[in-house]
C-alpha cells in the first residue's frame, strides 16, 4: 500500500511477483492490537487480495518480535462501553471478509485474543518457536463465540482448558495438538511461510481452489451431504483446461503450465 492514511501505515501490503502477498499488523509498539486503524487497515487489504488475480496466497503476519496480534483494543472497548461486539468489528477472513484463495499466519511472538482469531481463521499457519497462543477472554470479562471452530481443529477437553483459564500456550504446544502447521526459527518464520506458499502455488489454481472448498464443505456438513457438495464445487475444476494440461505434462515429463481456467 502506498503511504498516506493511517490505515495503510497500520497494515502494510507486499504485492510479490511470485503470486504471494504479504500482509503485515504494522504496530509493534502496540503488540498490533486490533484499533481502529488497523482493522481498517486489514479489511483493505484483504480485499486487495481477494480482487488482485494474480495474487494467489496471502500470509498474515505482524511486524516486531514480540506480537503477532495481542488481540482487541481493550482502551476503546472501555471508551466506547463496547458491550456485544458488531459481527463486522474485526476483518476475518472467511466470515466478516468474503475469500476464495488460501490464507497462512506466520505467527510471531503472541497471538492473544482477537490474534488468536486471526491465525485460527487463516487456512494454514506456521508458528516461530518463540510464539504463544491465548484466548484470554475469561481474564477480562468478555467472550469468545468465535472460538467456536476451534472443535473441528483441536479435541474438545483441550479446546474447553484453553477457553475456561485464558492461560497461553507454546507454539509447541499449538503444534502438537494441530493449531500450527509447521514451525520456524523467529528469523526463519516468514521463510518457511513463503515456502508453504509456494508449494500452494505449484498446484493447479482451480484444483487448489477445489481443495479448500472441499476441506470447508466437510466441517460443515454430514458426509453424504459434504460428498454431493464437493463433487459439485469441483466440476469448475474438471472441465477447465488445466485438467487436460496436468496429465499433458507429467506424461512428458516436464512441469506444467497452469492457466488458471
Amino acid at each position: 500500500m502506498t503511504s498516506g492514511s493511517a490505515a495503510e501505515d497500520a497494515v502494510l501490503f507486499d504485492a510479490r511477483d511470485d503470486g504471494i502477498a504479504v500482509i503485515t499488523l504494522n504496530r509493534p509498539e502496540t503488540r498490533n492490537c486490533l484499533t481502529a486503524e488497523v482493522r481498517a487497515g486489514l479489511y483493505d487489504a484483504w480485499e486487495r487480495f481477494e480482487q488482485d488475480p494474480q495474487l494467489r496466497v496471502a500470509i498474515l503476519t505482524g511486524a516486531g518480535e514480540k506480537a503477532f496480534c495481542a488481540g482487541g483494543d481493550l482502551k476503546e472497548m472501555v471508551e466506547t462501553g463496547m458491550r456485544v461486539p458488531p459481527r463486522s468489528l474485526i476483518p476475518v477472513p472467511y466470515d466478516t471478509v468474503e475469500l476464495s484463495k488460501p490464507t497462512i499466519a506466520a505467527v510471531n511472538g503472541a497471538a492473544f485474543a482477537g490474534g488468536w482469531l486471526l491465525a485460527q481463521s487463516c487456512d494454514l499457519c506456521v508458528a516461530g518457536t518463540n510464539a504463544t497462543f491465548a484466548v484470554t477472554e475469561v481474564k477480562v470479562g468478555r467472550s469468545s463465540p468465535w472460538a467456536a471452530p476451534l472443535i473441528h481443529m483441536i479435541p474438545q477437553r483441550i479446546m474447553m482448558e484453553i477457553l475456561l483459564t485464558g492461560k497461553p500456550i507454546s507454539a509447541q504446544r499449538a503444534y502438537e495438538i494441530g493449531l500450527v502447521n509447521r514451525l520456524a526459527e523467529p528469523d526463519a518464520l516468514l521463510p518457511a511461510a513463503l515456502e508453504l506458499a509456494r508449494e500452494i502455488l505449484g498446484g493447479a489454481p482451480l484444483s487448489v481452489r477445489a481443495a479448500r472448498e472441499t476441506v470447508m464443505l466437510s466441517t460443515e456438513m454430514g458426509r453424504s451431504a459434504a460428498l454431493v457438495a464437493a463433487r459439485h464445487a469441483s466440476e469448475l475444476c474438471y472441465n477447465s483446461e488445466d485438467a487436460q494440461e496436468g496429465p499433458r505434462a507429467f506424461a512428458a515429463k516436464r512441469a506444467p503450465r497452469w492457466q488458471g481456467r
